[in-house]
């Protein structure tokens, strides 16, 4: 067994017969470091651990590319750790920083530039005369930051003031009390993994993510400073890896982009045609798309009433424009009760348009619009049998018009409802 750091994926590193790879922090590695990996030694087995994915790692693994598995039992006798998202006030956070002081425990003071860290180790003195500060950053000598950080182990700094260099492989269980200033300039997995450096002993933690005074904040940094401040029991991890999945994109299999969203085609598209093309290949029949587009004048959509949640909405959305048959409906409705309740109008009429798209592709019907009281249906070709259901149940209802293309038409009845006329044309086609 062999335990390293990046230098193992070096040049002129190799191994005789490697057969499993563990990459730990997974998220702290490029695509060009990991895939290495796989063209040098393509049957290896490959570990990813990461308490928060980057969002193309979650993507694949939800995707079904990946295989995935969640730890989400805390270790015994912890407490979540105790988060606050606020405007930088050195009043409140001298205030902190005493009650952590008088309990006996130790503070990260996370100041992230090294040419003013001094003078910020300055500031906190004047204002907390009576405690010991270090400072720790990445631009020290080794002999520098080992004497620090001896001094931290043996409780001789009440206060670090240090940079991102505590982000990993740092435990210190009497430090338990995090203050970051700028947080909303930190990416969202990383200000979990900050979060992670207390909290790591039975004792309550305390996290403060601080933003300048005043500051008008982006839009993507209040999403990500509002994520941190709700996600907070153990397990977080992934549900911030998701949220940062929403916010930041799920990048590209196809290129070295760890996040955002795929230049040439979408990620779901490229899924469908490598689908597509691994069943060609293999003498497998591809199932035909289903083209037909509906235009009618029904609330058809799922509301975030009903489901607040952005990821569990898509899925609910691929799982409706799935259905083929009435079994498929059944389904649906069925998961639908058990997970959110009854659903409302907007998505029982989202689920029936859906059913009435599939059984027009199969009648080779390929547009339905509204206009006025008519709805007309585009079709490729004249069916004798579909023409036969359609004149049997609509009656003088129906009509085909033979111009240029033809068509079949149908008029509304003034008493029904349109949902029910569309359950209806379901049934007959």
């Amino acid at each position: 067994m062999v335990v390293g750091t990046h230098r193992l994926i070096s040049n002129d590193v190799k191994f005789k017969d490697l057969g499993l790879v563990i990459i730990d922090e997974e998220q702290r590695f490029g695509v060009a470091q990991k895939e290495k990996l796989k063209e040098e030694y393509p049957n290896v087995d490959i570990l990813t651990l990461s308490a928060t994915p980057i969002p193309r790692t979650l993507n694949m693994a939800m995707s079904g590319l990946r295989d995935m598995s969640s730890i989400d039992e805390a270790p015994g006798d912890r407490h979540p750790v105790q988060t606050y998202v606020l405007e930088y006030n050195l009043g409140v956070i001298a205030d902190a920083i005493n009650k952590e002081i008088r309990r006996g425990g130790q503070v990260y003071y996370l100041h992230n530039r090294v040419d003013t860290i001094e003078r910020c180790a300055l500031k906190l003195k004047q204002k907390l005369p009576d405690i010991n500060i270090g400072v720790a950053h990445g631009k020290m000598t080794e002999q520098e930051l080992s004497g620090v950080w001896k001094q931290l182990l043996e409780h001789e700094i009440d206060l670090l003031v240090c940079t991102t260099i505590i982000e990993t492989g740092v435990d210190v269980p009497n430090a338990n009390t995090l203050i970051i200033e700028d947080a909303d300039k930190m990416g969202l997995s990383q200000l979990h993994q900050l979060r992670g450096r207390v909290g790591r002993s039975p004792r309550r933690a305390y996290a403060y993510f601080c933003f300048s005074k005043n500051k008008q904040l982006s839009d993507i940094a209040s999403k990500r400073l509002e994520a941190i401040r709700e996600f907070t029991e153990f397990g977080s991890g992934f549900r911030i890896a998701m949220r940062d999945l929403e916010i930041r994109g799920a990048g590209s299999i196809l290129g070295g982009e760890q996040h955002g969203n795929m230049e040439s085609v979408g990620y779901d598209m490229y899924l469908k045609l490598l689908s597509e093309a691994v069943n060609e290949e293999n003498g497998i029949e591809v199932p035909k798309d289903n083209p037909c587009t509906i235009d009618l004048n029904v609330s058809a959509h799922i509301p975030e009433s009903y489901i607040s949640s952005l990821p569990a909405r898509l899925g609910i959305y691929k799982r409706i424009a799935a259905i083929r048959n009435n079994d498929d409906v059944s389904d649906v409705i069925d998961e639908l009760c058990d997970r959110f309740g009854e659903p409302p109008t907007a998505v029982m009429g989202l689920i029936d348009i859906a059913l009435l798209r599939s059984k027009a592709f199969e009648a080779q019907i390929t547009e339905i619009n509204q206009k006025g009281n008519t709805v007309v249906l585009n079709i490729n070709s004249l069916k004798s049998e579909t023409m036969a259901k359609l004149s049997s149940a609509f009656g003088n209802r129906f009509l085909l018009s033979a111009t240029e293309k033809p068509v079949y038409t149908i008029k509304l009845d003034k008493s029904q409802k349109l949902t029910d006329f569309i359950k209806e044309l379901s049934n007959v086609l």
